[in-house]
């Protein structure tokens, strides 16, 4: 013993596969950015000229890499899904300025940040953290990671989400309130970025509740489309 064992195995870390690579993406964290779409940002009975970029984090074995299959969470009666851009980044970075916060990106996917909507709402008119409403199981698909090197930046492109075949959240990246780069920026003043990072960049208008049986199918041009089933 060198004091280095671990009590007991809890499997693989969490980790997100790479277009054309063998090697996976790890994942230490999962920022989340809320309302940074101004659309959005109405429908949920805010103002987007009044707020600086606020996150809220999920767990990183809340991935379900790939897509596929979503089990329904317990708890809710009211699970939404909110299609989203994910930026993956690759080196380690405090207060980095803006115009440095590309050189800190590894790649992006298309992923899905899935919320029980009423464990939210609840938990915001309560005035408590929004952590059962956002942080579960599952509760953060994600497609293959496009690497920056084989497939370039993305900050214009259509973003889209459709359940069973109806289109219900369709926009343009750049309608983010906050762009990548200024997020990064935000973000890394209060927190030291690590290679792993994910950063989910916000949803446009159109949220809505999914129920067993439906089939989500969300894209963002250049990064390909994300599947999910709910079970």
């Amino acid at each position: 013993m060198n004091g280095n064992e671990l009590l007991f195995d809890i499997g693989p870390l969490p980790s997100v596969p790479v277009v054309g690579r063998k090697e996976r993406f790890p994942v230490h964290r999962i920022y989340c950015v809320g309302r940074n779409y101004a659309a959005h940002a109405r429908e949920m009975g805010k103002d987007p000229d009044k707020e600086p970029p606020f996150f809220f984090l999920k767990p990183a074995d809340a991935v379900l890499a790939g897509g596929g299959k979503m089990h329904y969470p317990p708890g809710t009666e009211n699970l939404h899904h909110e299609i989203e851009m994910v930026v993956a980044i690759q080196r380690e970075g405090r207060n980095i300025p803006a115009a440095k916060a590309l050189d800190f990106v590894f790649g992006y996917a298309v992923g899905l940040d899935m919320t029980r909507r009423d464990l939210q709402f609840k938990a915001r008119d309560m005035g408590r953290p929004w952590d059962f409403g956002k942080a579960f199981d599952e509760s953060a698909p994600i497609a293959a990671i496009h690497s920056v090197a084989s497939h370039g930046h993305h900050s214009t492109g259509k973003i889209w989400l459709k359940v069973n075949g109806e289109m219900r959240q369709e926009a343009d990246l750049g309608d983010m309130i906050w762009n990548v780069p200024d997020t990064i920026a935000f973000l890394s003043e209060y927190y030291l970025l690590k290679p792993g990072d994910l950063i989910f960049t916000g949803t446009p208008a159109g949220v809505g509740a999914v129920k067993k049986g439906d089939k989500m199918l969300g894209g963002v041009d250049g990064l390909g489309e994300l599947a999910v089933t709910v079970d």
